[in-house]
């Protein structure tokens, strides 16, 4: 509640800009990796894909957050965007842990080409300038929602730039084939306890709104 009336709305307006950027970009970026993964067995590319469909979810949960210009301050909304978001989180985390390990026991290999280094820098810098923005405009706002979908994009950022990493040294040690699908756990594991962690700050909160807070 420090920013005047009018700064407040500036800003809501931003993330509602930022969000839909974020869901084209992202939706775009899936598509890739998706295509990649299957292409070249890459489990820490289907993470990516995975991720990047995740941050298209929660950037529409920020875009349903916001869109109530009346609702800036709502912290009911807030603690039910993240409770939204942690359910998410895990549900996501499953999948990509699911499908690394998966390919961790089958011993698939990753192949190695220029369409997936290209992918997986673009995709990488892009969002780290997303999380870069989020989490501005999520402290400025107080936005827990708002800084977790720029930690989502975060993670998305690292993902992209281990993809490039993990094929690297595959390319030159080969008998360390398993470093992409540990990847792929790894940033399932992460996913997996930030949502968990969501989920147990944000549920009572959403208790303890609800009796003195109207939602509508």
């Amino acid at each position: 509640m420090r920013l005047k009336p009018h700064e407040a709305q500036s800003y809501r307006k931003k993330v509602l800009w930022v969000s839909w950027v974020s869901i084209v970009i992202t939706t775009l970026m899936a598509i890739a990796a998706f295509t990649v993964s299957v292409m070249r067995h890459s489990a820490s590319a289907f993470g990516f894909a995975f991720n990047a469909v995740l941050d298209v979810l929660s950037s529409a949960i920020v875009l349903w957050r916001y869109r109530n210009a009346a609702a800036v301050h709502s912290a009911h909304r807030e603690y039910i965007a993240c409770v939204i978001l942690g359910v998410v989180f895990i549900l996501s985390s499953l999948c990509i842990m699911g499908k690394a390990i998966h390919d961790l026991a089958t011993k698939l290999l990753p192949e190695v080409d220029d369409f997936l280094f290209s992918v997986s820098i673009v995709s990488g810098v892009v969002c780290c300038i997303l999380a870069v923005i989020k989490f501005m405009l999520g402290k400025v706002l107080t936005s827990r929602v708002l800084i977790t979908d720029g930690f989502n994009s975060l993670v998305g950022g690292v993902m992209g730039f281990s993809i490039l990493i993990s094929v690297e040294v595959f390319k030159h040690e080969p008998q360390v084939w398993y470093l992409d699908g540990s990847i792929g756990v790894l940033m399932g594991l992460t996913i997996l306890a930030y949502g968990i962690k969501l989920l147990l700050d944000m549920v009572p909160r959403v208790r303890q709104t609800r009796s003195y807070e109207r939602f509508e």
